[in-house]
């Protein structure tokens, strides 16, 4: 059986055609309107997919179809479209985005850039939060479940930690405990280093 999906992005309605073997190009086609060509995105708004690791792209995915990540972001732009995705489209758009060479960062000011540095690479030891590479790679390139964050856009990351603290994404405890020990300050830091790796 044959159905569509209804897509609610940016206040236009876009029918999506059924995701089968023949359409999975399509899809990530569609996939561009959001996080731009080959997971490029331009826009703070929406995450960079390219480089990113398959194991967290798969893990989200399932999260987004099963409406585990429940942020309204997350409702509003995920839930529609992973509602319909089979495991094997989820595979096969994860290894697409991986396969991708990730987009250059974009340097910020260096005093916030070189203390985003110090908290990614040694944490807060007195307050409590782990250095960020002992997860996320020393380069911030991921690792399996844990996303690539290198290059990534400051906005997001910074929304993310948000959602991380006010437990509204709730598919990741351990950084839920790391976002509520991070001050906005520091996060802004972190995200300003990350954005230009």
């Amino acid at each position: 059986m044959r159905t569509h999906v209804l897509l609610l992005a940016a206040g236009m309605a876009l029918t999506i055609p059924p995701v089968l073997a023949e359409d999975r190009a399509r899809l990530a086609q569609l996939c561009a309107t959001c996080h731009g060509p080959h997971g490029r995105s331009e826009s703070p708004m929406y995450p960079r997919l390219d480089g990113q690791t398959p194991e967290y792209l798969q893990a989200q995915l399932k999260a987004f179809r099963e409406q585990g990540r429940a942020e309204a972001d997350a409702r509003t732009h995920m839930w529609g479209i992973a509602s319909r995705l089979d495991d094997a489209t989820i595979q096969a758009l994860a290894a697409y985005y991986a396969r991708q060479a990730p987009t250059p960062g974009a340097a910020g000011a260096p005093e916030l850039m070189d203390k985003g540095q110090a908290i990614f690479e040694k944490g807060i030891p007195g307050g409590g939060v782990p250095a960020c590479a002992s997860c996320h790679g020393a380069q911030a390139q991921g690792a399996g479940a844990f996303p690539r964050l290198a290059g990534q856009h400051q906005a997001y990351l910074l929304r993310q930690i948000e959602v991380f603290k006010n437990r509204s994404r709730g598919n990741s405890p351990v950084m839920s405990t790391v976002a509520h020990d991070l001050s906005y300050d520091d996060a802004r830091a972190v995200a300003a280093y990350l954005q230009s790796r």
